[in-house]
């Protein structure tokens, strides 16, 4: 009997402000919940707008502590109410070092134990994505969390372009790789569904991506494009890719015993040369 795992991607608009938004994704979650998702990945910064379009150091007050900030204990409680997994990315605050920000992501178990939190490595400084302005780039690595569903990392947007940290993941012992974005119409649109198949492929595990969608005129005119998704080890769409202009709540099952089958047809890696790869480390 194949293992099944049920996961949920919540692909959401602006609401304007953080505790509607915050509420909107627990509603989501628990919807979620009734079709029987075992895991739910929430976007990028999820319960703010997408500020990175505009420098301004007013919305450094969306920073919290992980895990001791009051929407990390909150998502802890939503995971315990609903028994899935919960992958929230915030904005985070260094509790050892006032004014020192990360884009992060806290990993809670579907019991409420809090895991860890991955922090965004790549971080972007160009024209309506001025995230230096924003945050430090991550230093905790590439971990992988031993969940209720298996063993799942996380990368944040900018990151998919990175091959690198993908293979890190895969290294780490990954099965499946959630990643939260928030990107807009443009010349990457149709590196999205390009990058992350390829990572799936590359690295014999499944990704699960989400993109917002709309557009949050107060800060910028960027329209985000949506259409998340969840892909397979062989590079396959799991069901339809999400709506381009709406938004959606997206409900896959994930066959993990594909990762086996996959790994076990296209060896990558036990073919990989990493005696031949010094020059990839070289500035």
């Amino acid at each position: 009997m194949s293992r099944i795992v049920r996961g949920a991607l919540v692909q959401a608009t602006w609401t304007g402000d953080k505790e509607s938004m915050i509420q909107k994704h627990e509603q989501q979650a628990h919807e979620a919940a009734k079709q029987g998702a075992q895991v739910v990945l929430f976007q990028e910064l999820f319960y703010g707008p997408y500020f990175c379009q505009v420098q301004d150091p007013e919305y450094f007050g969306y920073t919290e502590h992980i895990p001791d900030g009051p929407t990390t204990k909150r998502m802890q409680d939503l995971a315990k109410q609903t028994g899935m997994v919960v992958i929230a990315p915030m904005y985070e605050e260094d509790s050892t070092a006032s004014g020192i920000y990360y884009n992060t992501a806290a990993i809670i178990d579907a019991d409420g134990t809090f895991l860890g939190k991955y922090r965004k490595t790549h971080i972007p400084q160009v024209k309506g994505f001025w995230e230096k302005y924003y945050f430090r780039p991550g230093n905790l690595g590439y971990p992988v969390f031993d969940t209720a569903v298996g063993k799942v990392g996380v990368y944040i947007c900018y990151d998919r372009h990175f091959p690198e940290g993908a293979r890190a993941l895969g290294l780490n012992g990954a099965e499946i790789v959630l990643i939260p974005s928030a990107t807009s119409r443009g010349l990457s649109e149709y590196l999205w569904r390009i990058e992350q198949p390829s990572h799936a492929v590359a690295n014999g595990y499944y990704v699960g991506t989400i993109n917002r969608v709309g557009i949050e005129t107060e800060y910028g005119d960027d329209d985000f494009y949506g259409q998340s998704y969840f892909v397979n080890p062989r590079g396959q769409f799991v069901g339809e890719v999400a709506s381009a202009h709406e938004e959606e709540l997206v409900v896959r099952d994930l066959d993990m015993d594909l990762i086996t089958e996959v790994r076990n047809t296209w060896q990558f890696y036990r073919d990989r040369r990493p005696d031949a790869y010094a020059d990839l480390t070289r500035p």
